[in-house]
């Protein structure tokens, strides 16, 4: 695959609800076969880079974890065109060096959420696709470099634990979840990291850090009055970031290293005789490329 334009995408998450950066931007609203994406998706330019930004929660803030359409956010990306995903959203801390305001680039997770619907394939079309790397190191790298670029606090590396939610922690868990050596935790991004994958959209996370969740003695438990006040200094960062990063990224790009663009070519089992029509039907631009590779 030789290189080819960028569109950069961008899932904002809490705080993060709009892309003020962009130019000519205009809402788009998408149709998907997995339901409605969590808002309309707003299209626009930073420079010569086309960007295409999606707040996960919706206006207002209107959705919990839980109620977000991660197959029609995913789907509705890959629709208009996107070819990079960049994930911005809110974190606690399990680390007292990664203090709130330190933006982590997330480079592995742990998915201990549950009821989601987390894949895009299924009885009838199978698919399995590999998540040991999941985050696209030439897109971690670009955020990195932007954060060092801006003088924003930042962590390169890091494993994200994601939980249900919509409550925080138990100190109980609090403390598990430091001893199996998790870095930050928050409640959105699985399955989202699994179907970018599945859609062979290369994928990273900025997890911004807003508190310690509940088990640091000092700082005592999760207070949403504390979050908000973070949350303000992390957004307007986050504004600061999206269009550096862009411009890092620029107009064209090359392949991931990974493959990632390619994954359902080592992942697909079953036979094209065998699927189920009306999946594949659905898979239209998850597997588009694979698809029509096959005809």
């Amino acid at each position: 695959m030789s290189n080819e334009k960028r569109v950069v995408g961008f899932i904002g998450g809490s705080g993060v609800y709009n892309a003020d950066a962009l130019e000519n931007a205009e809402r788009v609203e998408v149709a998907t076969p997995w339901g409605d994406p969590s808002d309309a998706l707003v299209k626009g330019r930073i420079e010569d880079v086309e960007v295409v930004f999606l707040s996960r929660h919706g206006g207002g803030h209107r959705l919990t974890p839980g109620a977000v359409n991660y197959r029609a956010n995913i789907d509705a990306m890959k629709r208009v065109g996107v070819t990079d995903l960049i994930s911005l959203s809110a974190c606690g801390s399990f680390r007292e060096e990664l203090s709130p305001g330190t933006f982590v680039i997330v480079n592995q997770f742990i998915d201990r959420t549950s009821g989601r619907e987390n894949t895009f394939f299924g009885p009838g079309f199978v698919a399995h696709v590999s998540m040991a790397h999941p985050v696209c190191p030439a897109l971690a790298a670009a955020a990195a470099a932007s954060a060092d670029a801006l003088g924003i606090p930042s962590a390169k590396g890091g494993t994200y634990l994601a939980i249900n939610g919509p409550q925080f922690s138990s100190l109980a868990e609090s403390n598990l979840y430091r001893s199996w050596g998790c870095d930050v935790i928050g409640m959105t991004n699985m399955p989202e990291a699994k179907l970018a994958r599945e859609a062979e959209l290369p994928y990273a996370t900025v997890a911004m850090v807003t508190d310690y969740d509940c088990w640091h003695e000092r700082e005592g438990p999760v207070d949403v009055s504390k979050v908000l006040k973070i949350m303000g200094e992390n957004t307007r960062n986050a504004a600061r970031l999206i269009p550096e990063l862009t411009k890092r990224l620029g107009a064209m790009r090359a392949p991931s290293p990974l493959g990632i663009e390619t994954v359902l070519d080592v992942s697909v089992i079953t036979a094209p005789g065998a699927r189920d029509a009306a999946l594949t039907a659905k898979l239209d631009a998850v597997a588009g490329r694979f698809l029509s590779a096959q005809d």
